[in-house]
């Protein structure tokens, strides 16, 4: 687990980014359009986006499977 996390919003870009780690890395699609998660070179997950936040419905929490580094 991370010991600070960092979260930045953009509200004209509609778009959430939620930060485990400062490492550089790249951004990935997941299983959902909206989540898109940010891996090291390693493929660890250090980080996940979402856009179009302001979409999202009020009445179910948003999903999608982060996957873990193949090592």
């Amino acid at each position: 687990m991370a010991d600070k996390v960092k979260v930045w919003f953009d509200a004209e870009g509609d778009f959430l980014e939620v930060r485990f780690s400062e490492a550089a890395g790249y951004m990935k699609e997941t299983d959902n359009d909206a989540v898109m998660e940010r891996v090291d070179d390693h493929g660890k997950v250090i980080g996940f986006s979402i856009m179009q936040v302001s979409k999202l419905s009020r009445q179910s929490p948003l999903e999608a499977v982060l996957l873990p580094a193949l090592n």
